[in-house]
């Protein structure tokens, strides 16, 4: 087959749906190289993370060259730049596909990651929620078929946009390739020991939430907090909090580090928080449990399927239920053994790469069988 890719992200984002398009190119040139993948970008960022793929044997990247450039390219001329190219299948990574595509006589899938700009309004701008409901609503509604990253986020789909079940396929999020370095290759560190917070510092990801529960912790069990992540006025109203309750030794900030540098923050934490109000998959979860650190998550949104049944799962808006739960982890040996002894299995049967990629291999050809005949 070849597949084309909205690769505009994979090449210019160096975050989460960057790092989504990326990982799923990953594994499937790794176990699927049969395929052949043409990348679609309106601009090129060249650097060490995006070079291996405009060199990569199984990989062609295409950009604009005619009057047609930028979004405007990425909207309504690449569907002509598919058909040119002979691809049989088109994905949009990143919640939209660009127009023309069945005109055009290619079937198309589109990646749906999370509605948050619908379950949490109030985090975004209105015009980007109007922009964002637009993509969504046209990808729904002329995809082929949707992968969504969750069975979560596949409910939220329905429920928002009334997609017949049967349209949705449940693909969950590559994780990073480092993650699956055996644990024993990871080197022990003689820091002094730490719990660990790693995602965007906003209101939906509730780190006062964790601010609050550690206020409440025994003084004798009160160990730092690393939290790897920025954010903007959330940030502040945290920081605030802290240093008026004289709080302030017990945080440290982390931002711009790579994938094995984190890795490594994972492994050496005494435990994960991450009591978020709402994913479209959780991620850093998953990355955790690689690492062999034991969770403590939200049991709402998709956070049980990203944790498992080993995970230790609070209401997000309890504090209490948060502070026990730090409590229970920090001095209970056997527990937190068994938490990262059966994490890691779980998280490596679960979301392991070459699974991974074979499930969105026959996603695509269910879809290239269903339109052609």
């Amino acid at each position: 087959m070849k597949i084309g890719f909205d690769a505009k992200r994979l090449y210019n984002n160096f975050t989460g749906l960057g790092n989504y398009s990326r990982t799923t190119i990953d594994i499937l040139t790794e176990y699927v190289p049969q395929n052949q993948y043409l990348l679609y970008s309106p601009s090129l960022t060249e650097n060490h993370v995006t070079t291996p793929y405009l060199h990569h044997k199984l990989c062609k990247t295409i950009t604009p060259s005619g009057l047609l450039k930028g979004s405007l390219w990425r909207t309504v001329g690449l569907s002509a730049a598919g058909h040119h190219d002979e691809i049989d299948l088109f994905h949009g990574l990143s919640n939209e596909i660009p127009f023309g595509l069945s005109s055009h006589n290619i079937p198309s899938v589109v990646t749906i990651h999370d509605v948050a700009f619908k379950t949490f309004p109030d985090m975004y701008y209105w015009h980007d929620r109007i922009i964002y409901h637009q993509k969504w609503n046209y990808a729904c509604k002329h995809a082929n078929r949707i992968i969504a990253i969750s069975e979560s986020t596949k409910k939220d789909i329905i429920r928002f946009y009334n997609v017949p079940e049967e349209k949705i396929s449940v693909v969950y999020q590559p994780v990073n390739q480092t993650y699956y370095t055996p644990s024993e290759n990871i080197q022990a560190t003689d820091f002094t020991p730490y719990m660990l917070y790693v995602g965007s510092v906003n209101s939906r990801k509730n780190l006062l939430g964790i601010v609050r529960a550690m206020e409440q912790v025994p003084s004798d069990l009160q160990i730092p907090l690393t939290i790897v992540g920025n954010g903007g006025t959330y940030k502040h109203k945290v920081e605030e909090y802290i240093e008026m309750h004289q709080m302030t030794h017990l945080f440290k900030w982390v931002s711009a580090i790579d994938s094995a540098q984190l890795q490594q923050l994972y492994a050496n934490a005494a435990v994960f928080l991450y009591p978020s109000f709402y994913e479209g998959f959780g991620l850093p979860v998953v990355e955790a449990l690689l690492s062999c650190c034991p969770v403590i998550t939200s049991n709402i949104s998709s956070l049980p399927e990203a944790g498992g049944p080993s995970t230790l799962y609070v209401n997000p808006y309890d504090v209490e239920d948060i502070r026990n739960s730090i409590v229970n982890v920090l001095t209970d040996t056997t527990l937190r053994n068994k938490m990262t002894h059966d994490g890691y299995q779980y998280a490596m049967n679960k979301f392991h790469p070459e699974t991974l990629a074979h499930q969105l291999s026959e996603v695509y050809k269910k879809t290239i069988n269903e339109y052609n005949n």
